[in-house]
């Protein structure tokens, strides 16, 4: 194997399969990444078992090919050196089967490879019938519910961000018990078979790290038993599924309220983050919202620091007494992306709603919390 690419080039793609690696991975060979070198393509590929993510960088003026090959390179190791060279291209070379020499003009580092062949054997395969949509209305979906899901392992199906597939409709959904977040787009195109899956929270959250900011480019979902592979631009991200059947969470959803209130979303989430700022208990942080008189009223009290009372002039001839976590408010009120937000009552110790004023397409939902 013998090739020269530009150094910011393979920076890029070796900063994004690395995300990959695993320090605590028991198989040591996965602390590596595989470089498979074809005539016109370099395939490099990193692997924790849970996740894993290709990319490919085709052969032209960044990288010259001049002797094909594969090998495995410690992933730590590779990483700091092209980032610490300084030059605009980086040679790659095996010598002596396992030994790779990478060298500039004015440095050489010679590493000890692994045998291509000891890399486990990863199916990238792609699936016939796919869903395809933005980059950024799959980012919006995945921000609007992931952070609903469960950090207890205990119930490990709730861990995950339940996406379900049906003709043209795409939901997704996650939930902790205590709160819920829900989310419906319509697709431009029917999939032929549907599915109903569940994904691992927090590789979303590294699949979200590879999504750059204000991409307009396409994303597909490639949907299988045990797996989904995400492929965007020259990026392939597998993420394992997990097992298990998901609650119906569209049961927890009220279908009657008792009335609506359009606030400014904005000045809502302030003010409810000024009433928590007392409460330094961040796995309690319990406030009581109250609507009287045509007042909103936010108050917050603990017995060692003090008391808070946030107020706002509104217009509502229902009155309501109701406690939540300050914390999962924020953070359905952070999902917002209209100016006001609708919240809809059901009763005072019935679910508090959430949902944008000029779009159906997402449902938060915060459980009360009993302060007597």
């Amino acid at each position: 194997m013998k090739l020269k690419i530009k150094r910011v080039v393979l920076l890029e793609a070796l900063n994004n399969v690395a995300k990959a690696i695993s320090t605590k991975n028991i198989i040591p060979i996965l602390s590596g990444i595989k470089f498979e070198l074809h005539r016109d393509r370099l395939v490099i590929t990193a692997s924790d078992n849970d996740i894993t993510i290709q990319t490919v960088i085709e052969k032209g003026d960044n990288l010259i090919i001049e002797n094909t090959g594969n090998i495995v390179i410690k992933g730590k190791y590779i990483l700091d050196i092209i980032r610490k060279l300084d030059s605009e291209f980086i040679n790659i070379e095996i010598i002596d089967d396992h030994k790779i020499m990478i060298f500039t003009e004015n440095s050489e580092f010679n590493l000890n490879g692994i045998e291509a062949r000891e890399y486990p054997d990863i199916d990238l395969t792609l699936s016939p019938d796919f869903v395809n949509m933005s980059i950024n209305d799959f980012k919006s979906m995945i921000l609007q519910t992931n952070y609903a899901c469960s950090l207890d392992e205990a119930r490990v199906v709730l861990t995950g961000v339940n996406i379900k597939i049906n003709d043209d409709n795409l939901e997704c959904s996650a939930t902790d018990s205590y709160r819920l977040a829900l989310r419906k787009e319509k697709l431009r195109s029917t999939v032929k078979n549907s599915a109903d899956i569940i994904v691992p929270s927090k590789n979303l959250n590294e699949l979200l790290k590879l999504l750059s900011s204000g991409d307009d480019g396409e994303i597909e979902m490639h949907l299988f038993s045990n797996k989904v592979i995400f492929k965007f631009g020259n990026i392939l991200f597998q993420s394992r599924l997990i097992s298990g059947t998901y609650p119906n969470t569209k049961n927890l959803i009220p279908s009657d309220s008792i009335f609506d209130l359009s606030i400014d979303c904005n000045e809502f989430y302030n003010m409810v983050d000024r009433a928590s700022i007392l409460n330094n208990d961040t796995d309690n942080n319990i406030i009581t919202l109250e609507i009287k008189n045509n007042l909103l009223k936010i108050t917050s009290m603990s017995l060692e620091i003090g008391k808070v009372e946030e107020k706002m002039n509104i217009s509502c001839d229902n009155d309501i007494k109701i406690s939540f976590s300050a914390k999962y408010m924020m953070d359905a009120l952070r999902t917002i992306k209209s100016k006001n937000v609708i919240l809809t009552f059901v009763g005072e110790i019935k679910p508090i709603l959430l949902k944008n004023d000029d779009s159906n397409n997402l449902v938060c939902l915060i459980l009360p919390i009993r302060t007597y």
